[in-house]
């Protein structure tokens, strides 16, 4: 039985990615121009010791859920009193239980790591971060359920201010470390107080174990995925950590986060809302289809043009920016990074629909392939080319994104290549522009914003003039959903 109807599904889908592409946008600017700051305030080593130990929470975070809340978003059927109370309780139990190891242990893993009594005071923090951000579990699921998203956006804002305010200003005033290790803590509490706020849900205790079967049997696989993935991100900084420095780490980190940014200001809007919408829809194939179409379109007119900005003009910011030409060694990983990230802005919300129609096994089985690949694949790289190693494993790997187009076509028909050609037209042309008129050092501010400002508008003029008619149905659809 469906909570709501396809009418509504794809009104709160498009007010969905409005509101969180809205908060996207803010977020990530408070975010990036904080990292920029840090990046100036702090070391590369300083970084690499906080990329590290944030992948060592969410290697264990992985383990406190099993793929419940997934399970809730994802079941065709209402949610009782019971699914949640089970969730809650099982989740609950996990989470502290592995709060209690992770604290306990926590002088070892300094130990093993090297970190002076500031790094391992991070751990700490960010154990309590994380036993505060499961308690938010419930409340979230209910509004992911209903495709509320508008009422998840201002607790996220916050807890962006709230951990970049503290973490730049306390690295201003010189804390280093300490300065991270406060931030994640007022993240924690000020969301977890503002969610409650917003959604109110009364905590309560419960185990039906006919529930926890009916739920786990599509959690346990989804989390194995999950797990998995650790295995093939957070487990592999774990393990870098432990052969190359941490001012390599620090190099990887800085790579990956700015490479990244068309994903954190797109992508991870559009996956949010289409995980929920794409499983109410997986009664109808045929529109299931079309919604990935539009999926993929959607972040082909967005994703591309802006990660053919960043290789053209990551270098020439490097030089630019005062005390920045730090971060020149990492610029051949940002590169990789980059194509990675573009392949991946296609390649997600696929895998996504696959495990929104139930096809949880299929995605089991490519993430098996893709976390023993990634090991094999990076232990290869590093001794080759260093800790660029890393960067080119992933964008070597990323070319397996046709067997995931192949796998979804099975499931529900739609067209790759219809969805993304024009936007990668359009995208060759502004390339060709940067190419020939960007110029080398010593760079220019002016003349590398006209010539960047001509790429986009040349990017924008071809993609309208090619596909208005679906832009101007996109634009229909908005208004008739915002007025």
């Amino acid at each position: 039985m469906q909570d709501i109807d396809i009418a509504t599904i794809k009104e709160k889908a498009v007010k969905g990615i409005i509101a969180l592409t809205g908060r996207t946008f803010f977020i990530q600017i408070i975010a990036f121009s904080a990292t920029f700051l840090l990046t100036i305030f702090l070391s590369p080593a300083v970084f690499g010791v906080f990329y590290v130990v944030s992948a060592c929470i969410s290697f264990l975070s992985y383990f406190s859920d099993i793929g419940l809340a997934a399970a809730l978003i994802q079941k065709k059927e209402t949610l009782t009193d019971e699914d949640l109370r089970t969730t809650f309780t099982i989740q609950q139990g996990l989470v502290l239980s592995l709060c209690l190891i992770m604290l306990l242990l926590s002088g070892n893993i300094g130990s093993f790591y090297k970190l002076d009594s500031s790094g391992v005071w991070l751990f700490r923090s960010l154990v309590l971060s994380f036993f505060l951000s499961s308690l938010k579990t419930i409340p979230s699921v209910l509004l992911e359920r209903k495709l509320e998203f508008k009422k998840l956006v201002f607790p996220q804002i916050i807890e962006t201010i709230g951990f970049y305010g503290v973490s730049v200003v306390l690295a201003w005033q010189g804390f280093g470390i300490a300065s991270f290790s406060y931030a994640v803590l007022v993240r924690a509490i000020v969301g977890l107080f503002i969610l409650y706020t917003i959604a109110p849900w009364k905590i309560s205790i419960g185990l039906s174990f006919p529930v926890a079967r009916k739920l786990l049997r599509f959690g346990i696989p989804f989390q194995m995925n999950s797990i998995l993935a650790l295995a093939k991100d957070d487990l592999m900084t774990i393990f870098l950590g432990r052969i190359l420095s941490f001012t390599e780490i620090g190099y990887i980190g800085w790579a990956k986060k700015w490479a990244e940014v068309p994903l954190r200001l797109i992508m991870d809007s559009v996956i949010r809302v289409t995980f929920p919408t794409f499983s109410r829809l997986q009664h109808d194939k045929e529109v299931l289809g079309k919604a990935i179409e539009k999926t993929l379109f959607g972040l082909a007119v967005t994703i591309i043009p802006i990660s053919i900005g960043l290789l053209f003009f990551i270098e020439p910011a490097v030089s630019l920016i005062p005390k920045y030409g730090k971060w020149y060694p990492a610029l051949l990983s940002f590169y990789l990074f980059v194509i990675t990230s573009l392949v991946a802005a296609f390649s997600t919300p696929l895998t996504n629909a696959l495990n929104a129609v139930g096809k949880i096994k299929i995605t089991l089985f490519l993430m098996v392939f893709w976390t023993i690949a990634t090991w094999v694949l990076t232990l290869t790289c590093i001794p080759l080319v260093g800790f660029n190693g890393v960067a080119l494993a992933q964008t070597i790997l990323s070319l397996s994104v046709f067997i995931v187009v192949a796998l979804v076509k099975k499931v529900s028909p739609f067209s790759f290549i219809q969805s993304t050609r024009i936007p990668v037209f359009a995208a060759c042309v502004q390339s060709a522009v940067y190419y020939l008129l960007r110029g080398s050092r010593p760079y220019d501010f002016l003349s590398l914003s006209v010539v960047s400002a001509l790429g986009v508008i040349l990017y924008i003029g071809i993609v309208w003039f090619l596909e208005k008619k679906r832009i101007l149905s996109v634009f229909a659809l908005l208004r008739r959903n915002t007025i």
